[in-house]
């Protein structure tokens, strides 16, 4: 078989496996292995770990959190040690990353995606992951709010990657990601806008 029809059916089968993966939702899978209510129709109704953690508290929050980081993740290294390109790389993080938005399992009804945003840029780069989970975390923190948390963190994330000279794909494919991100919250700005977002609570 020649190399360049490997190579696209290679980089096919890594985007289908990265959505697919994306798809997987780990707020649905945890809320059923403690018991807890499905959170796409009780607290905010929003399958992600903020919303787990008032549903059910930290440990299920946690897993939840690592779990959409991981399906993030995983397609991202497995691409890179496949040797693939930046262009490949850049479009397997945006698939599992719209796999989390749009979940072929649960009928295409997913959280933010901000778990698997992290997931997916610690794949792309450890560095510019790392800086943007000590964002998150440095926001969530300070100002309690897990959506204002985010959306900082998002809206950094294209500055450390020019900062660390990455391949323009990888810039390119986060914009994408971070409007997608800021589209997704658009509720919580009005929230924070008009005073009435809810607070995280580690309690």
């Amino acid at each position: 078989m020649p190399a360049d029809t490997v190579f696209i059916l290679t980089a096919v089968a890594l985007l289908i496996a990265a959505y697919l993966a994306g798809s997987l939702s780990s707020a649905i899978l945890v809320s059923k292995l403690f018991g807890l209510p499905d959170p796409r129709s009780n607290g905010s109704g929003n399958p992600g770990a903020t919303n787990v953690l008032r549903l059910g508290g930290r440990q299920a929050a946690a897993l939840t959190l690592l779990g959409d980081m991981l399906k993030g993740l995983a397609p991202v290294l497995v691409a890179k040690h496949l040797g693939l390109p930046p262009l490949v790389l850049a479009g397997v993080a945006l698939a599992a990353f719209l796999g989390h938005l749009y979940p072929v399992f649960f009928g295409f009804r997913g959280g933010k995606g901000v778990a698997t945003f992290l997931g997916v840029l610690l794949g792309l780069s450890w560095w510019v992951g790392g800086g943007v989970v000590l964002t998150w975390l440095a926001m969530a923190a300070i100002a309690r709010f897990s959506s204002l948390a985010a959306l900082t963190a998002a809206f950094m994330a294209p500055l450390y990657l020019h900062w660390a000279g990455a391949p323009v794909e990888f810039l390119i494919v986060t914009v994408v990601m971070t409007t997608f991100l800021l589209w997704r919250h658009h509720g919580n700005i009005r929230k924070l806008l008009d005073g009435t977002e809810s607070r995280i609570s580690f309690s």
